[in-house]
Formats: C-alpha cells, sequence, structure tokens
C-alpha cells in the first residue's frame, strides 16, 4: 500500500480523472483535491449551457468517483490567496495542477475592447450562474455578431436566440432568464473564417441548432466552397460529412421565408478585421458593426483574404476564439501557449528542467483543445510519469515543512478559509434539487458564494 500523499489542485473533469486514475495506480494514496470554487466539475458545472443536459449528465459519474470516499474533497480554497503551492509542497509528496482554462483567447482586432463586445467566456459563466461574476449582463442589442466555428460559438448563439421559456425546465438561475427575458434580440449572426467542411461545431449540437422554437437558422449559398482539402476532410470524417450535410440542407432554404421572430444567421468565409464602433449621445463610442473581410480556400482547407470588406451592422460582438489558461501562483508559465510548461505532464521549470513532485494535466498541460477522452488520457501520462518519478524516488516529501494533510486542513480553517467537502456538496446538491423539484426541474443552481457555502458548511459557517 502506498503512504504517498498527493494534492490535486482543480476539482473539474481533468482533477477527477488524475485523481481516479493515480488511486488505481497507486492504491492507499491519500489524494486531497483542492478547488478555489465550493462546489466540483469546473466546466462541466459551469461551461456547458443549461439546455445541454445530455453533456451536464457526465456529472453522473464523476459522482461515482468523488462519492467512493478514497478522494477527500477541499473546496472554497484558491491557490496563492489561501495557501501557496510552496505549502502544499511541504504537506504533499507531489502537487498536480488541473486548473484549466478559464479566460477567452484574445482576438487582436481594432475595437474588440469598446463596449459592446464580450468575450464568451464571460457569458458562458453569467449564463451558467458561475459566482464570481456579476448577476447582470447588458442584454440590450437587436443584432448580435459571434466570432467563432465551434460549439461554444452555437452555444453562444442559441443562448442569445432562444426564447426564455424554452429554457424553463433547465437548471438556469432565475437571475438569468429574467436577464434572458427581457432581451430585445432579434438576429445572431455567426462568422466563420474558413468553410463548412473546416467547422469545428459538432454534428448533435449543429442540429440541434435547427430544432429550437420560433428561432430560424440561414445559410447562405454564396458562403459555400469546397477546395482539395475539404473534400478530404469529409472523405476521412463521418462527423464533417455531417456538418455539412446538415449545412447543405440549410442553405437551400430561402431566408426570405423566414417567418420566426428570430434568426441565427451562418456567414462561412468572412475572417473578423475590426469591430466598428460609433459614438453615441452620451459621447461613448459602442460596437455598432463587425468589419469582415471575405475570405477564400486555397486548396488545403486553409484560408487568405480577398480584399472584399462587409460591414454587418450590430450592437454587440461576442468572440468565442478559444479558452486561454491563465498563471497559477509560483508556478512557471507560458504566457503565449497559455499552458505549463511541462514534459508529458512534468513541469519544467525556467531552466528547462523538471520540478521534481510538480505535475500538470488537463487543458493547464495541452492547452484547451480535445474533449473528455483526451482529458483521461492525458491523466493517464501524467500519471505513469508520477509513478515513475515514485519507483525512482524522486520528489518525495519535496518540500521542508513535512507536514500531513491534515495539517493543511486546520491551516486552512485557522486562516479563516471555510472549506467545503463532499459532504458539503452533497448537501448543496441536493438542495438546488429540491428548488428544482418544487418548479418541476431538475435543479435550480444556487448562484452567490456566500450561501453557497452557507449551504454546503451548515454547522461549521462563521
Amino acid at each position: 500500500m502506498s503512504s504517498l500523499r498527493v494534492a490535486v489542485v482543480g476539482a473539474g473533469p481533468a482533477g477527477i480523472y488524475a485523481s481516479d486514475i493515480l488511486s488505481r495506480t497507486l492504491p492507499g494514496t491519500a489524494i486531497d483535491l483542492f478547488d478555489r470554487l465550493p462546489a466540483p466539475y469546473g466546466l462541466v458545472r459551469y461551461g456547458v449551457a443549461p439546455d445541454h443536459p445530455r453533456i451536464k449528465a457526465i456529472v453522473n459519474a464523476l459522482d461515482k468517483i468523488l462519492g467512493r470516499g478514497d478522494i477527500r474533497l477541499l473546496g472554497n480554497v484558491d491557490l496563492g490567496t489561501d495557501i501557496s503551492i510552496d505549502e502544499l509542497r511541504e504537506h504533499y509528496d507531489a502537487v498536480i495542477v488541473s486548473t484549466g482554462a478559464i479566460r477567452d483567447a484574445a482576438l487582436p482586432i481594432p475595437g474588440i475592447d469598446l463596449p459592446g463586445s464580450y468575450g464568451a467566456a464571460d457569458f458562458v459563466s453569467w449564463f451558467d450562474g458561475h459566482p464570481d461574476v456579476p448577476r447582470t449582463w447588458p442584454l440590450e442589442a437587436k443584432e448580435i455578431a459571434v466570432i467563432g466555428a465551434g460549439n461554444v460559438a452555437l452555444d453562444v448563439a442559441r443562448m442569445l436566440a432562444k426564447h426564455p421559456a424554452d429554457l424553463g425546465p433547465t437548471e438556469i438561475p432565475a437571475n438569468v432568464a429574467a436577464g434572458l427575458a427581457a432581451s430585445p434580440v432579434t438576429d445572431v449572426h455567426v462568422f466563420a473564417r474558413r468553410g463548412p467542411a473546416q467547422a469545428k461545431f459538432s454534428p448533435l449540437e449543429l442540429r440541434e441548432l435547427g430544432h429550437v422554437p420560433d428561432v430560424d437558422v440561414i445559410v447562405y449559398p454564396e458562403d459555400f466552397a469546397f477546395d482539395e482539402g475539404s473534400e478530404a476532410a469529409m472523405a476521412a470524417s463521418n462527423q464533417t460529412r455531417q456538418v455539412v450535410a446538415t449545412l447543405t440542407d440549410w442553405a437551400l432554404n430561402d431566408p426570405e421565408d423566414s417567418t420566426a421572430s428570430r434568426r441565427i444567421h451562418l456567414h462561412f468565409l468572412h475572417q473578423p478585421v475590426e469591430v466598428v464602433g460609433e459614438v453615441g449621445p452620451d459621447g461613448v463610442e459602442r460596437v455598432a458593426a463587425l468589419r469582415t473581410e471575405r475570405t477564400e480556400l486555397v486548396g488545403d482547407g486553409t484560408s487568405r483574404g480577398t480584399g472584399v470588406v462587409v460591414d454587418t451592422p450590430v450592437q454587440a460582438v461576442y468572440r468565442a476564439v478559444g479558452y486561454f489558461g491563465s498563471p497559477v501562483p509560483g508556478i512557471p508559465f507560458d504566457d503565449v501557449r497559455g499552458v505549463i510548461p511541462n514534459d508529458g505532464g512534468r513541469v519544467r521549470g525556467a531552466d528547462g528542467a523538471t520540478i521534481p513532485g510538480l505535475y500538470a494535466t488537463g487543458w493547464i498541460k495541452r492547452g484547451p483543445v480535445g474533449l473528455i477522452g483526451h482529458t483521461k488520457s492525458d491523466a493517464q501520462e501524467t500519471i505513469r510519469h508520477l509513478a515513475e518519478d515514485v519507483e525512482a524516488g524522486i520528489g518525495l516529501r519535496s518540500g521542508t515543512g513535512g507536514g500531513d494533510a491534515v495539517d493543511v486542513v486546520e491551516l486552512l480553517e485557522e486562516r479563516g478559509v471555510p472549506v467545503t467537502t463532499w459532504e458539503g456538496w452533497e448537501l448543496l446538491s441536493a438542495h438546488e434539487q429540491a428548488l428544482g423539484e418544487a418548479e418541476g426541474r431538475q435543479r435550480v443552481k444556487v448562484v452567490p458564494r456566500e450561501e453557497m457555502t452557507a449551504l454546503s458548511r451548515p454547522l461549521r459557517v462563521r
């Protein structure tokens, strides 16, 4: 049996899978799973649209892992504020960082910082009830642009266009439903730089877009182009063929026949070059249009500009061009790639050498690409290298404190940090489900951090 103590920082899927694989690879390892939020599951809870219960069902699998009792959840602990990485390394033989990527990737075009221009990640956090974002969102635009050709772009477009009444059965927070109900939106324009065969939509997510009540999807035949790279992509991937088939069906519809009160327009071969502003009566310049350059495919699935510029009038712009990692205090960080430098999960220092006892997994390790399957293989690689290091005696009790895991909890409580646990999550989850049952819904998410913490610590709240 192992006598190791390991801290895993980040209780999203990456951290949970790493903990699970570690517990089976080195049985008996004492594993503490930290998260800065009072509740676990990361982007599964706070990064998936509420009208996608099938995707959120992954929580059931994660529940089973944490519910076994061999992995201790310690929530509401912010690394770098409540406890330092050096302190963790004093108390644990190894630390695995799985903090993911929650920031929006940059889109360096003129006007991107104008009022009315937003990051998709921030909007997703809002409609998913993240406790650390404002409770209100400025939904004042009738015409909106979404930049991106992935599932996040579709989520944003669908949530902006969908009537709140059709979100009723979901776990959408009351403040979000009220905000969306007041939105005057009529048209949402999604812009993709390349062609239909290069879109990163999943077939299911795309098809769902066509079943939103009182929302028509409009695709323009002039935006369709296929080169040799497109033909190769369709030949190699059934998913790509399905996406192209769905888009082709929509392109056959005449936009003039649309009778819905809201529309989602999918534009391909449009590269954003500027967010155009206009000064209002109050003297403040705000978003007035998105300027795009028409592109053309060049044979290998990539595109180039044609010099033809198009201005689409909009009053808000959302960029959904990817997520980006955030630095973890006390740990090396690659500001260009948004990841922790590592070799197969072994964290590298400024000199390029690996730091004994320090590891990374998930998006903070490899960047925000891939699905859950990639996250599992990431964790397997990281844990394999950790186990090899343990076998070689590398990094064990790498700090100088020689403390134990219990001391960490005591230390946090002494500092006034209201740590939450798995038992606390079960109480919070049961409360949310009870709220939902009263309204005929699966759950109603509690949003304020203080309320989440109080529900998770009924006998320990200070």
